[in-house]
């Protein structure tokens, strides 16, 4: 094989992504995700450790992993998470070495993150791929948060605040895409189409963590 044919053949081969669906809360990312586990892939989603009550139909170990918060501040302790934040009272943090053992696998992998956590991801692997979500309008994220009813009415009003500020971050994002109401199928074909793209570029993302 010529030198000139193993480049070509070298340029077939993918690397693993680090998907990164963002965006303010209110927007759909858990349901997104969701959704993406329903098609089936071959995809790794990571599991997120928080101190955040658990809510009416979460399973530990599968929405999220629910830890006190004395035992969150021992994994951060032990150097356990990838990134971490506290966020609405609450922490939020990404274990380590779920995703590293992911991606030396060949997986890609997804996670879900606020604003906050997916720049502390750019900044850990420039070559991630980050995705914001969002709604049509600023009203209608506002009108999401409000429908939850998962909240009282000082911190729904932070979350409101939060959600503003953050939508004018967008720009931080490699790609945009809208998750309108009752068209959650259209929002995750959205999302896997990137996914696929990022897979024939001839200069891959190289997840280093």
């Amino acid at each position: 094989m010529t030198q000139d044919e193993q480049i070509s053949f070298n340029v077939l081969k993918t690397e693993p992504l680090l998907v990164v669906i963002s965006g303010p809360s209110g927007v759909g990312k858990d349901s997104v995700v969701m959704g993406m586990k329903k098609r089936g892939q071959p995809i790794h989603f990571v599991v997120t450790a928080t101190t955040r009550p658990i809510r009416p139909g979460e399973i530990h170990g599968v929405d999220y992993f629910f830890f006190s918060k004395d035992e969150f501040a021992e994994m951060i302790e032990q150097d356990e998470l990838l990134e971490y934040a506290y966020v609405y009272n609450d922490y939020k943090g990404i274990p380590k070495s779920q995703v590293r053992e992911a991606l030396a696998s060949g997986r890609d992998v997804v996670m879900r993150l606020d604003v906050q956590g997916a720049a502390t991801i750019r900044e850990l692997c420039p070559e991630a791929l980050l995705i914001f979500l969002t709604t049509d309008t600023e009203e209608e994220l506002v009108e999401r948060l409000r429908a939850r009813k998962t909240e009282a009415d000082a911190e729904l009003k932070i979350r409101i605040a939060t959600a503003r500020k953050e939508l004018n971050r967008v720009n931080e994002f490699d790609y945009v895409v809208v998750n309108r109401d009752d068209q959650l199928d259209k929002t995750v074909d959205t999302i896997e189409a990137i996914i696929r793209a990022e897979h024939h570029r001839v200069k891959h993302r190289k997840v280093t963590l």
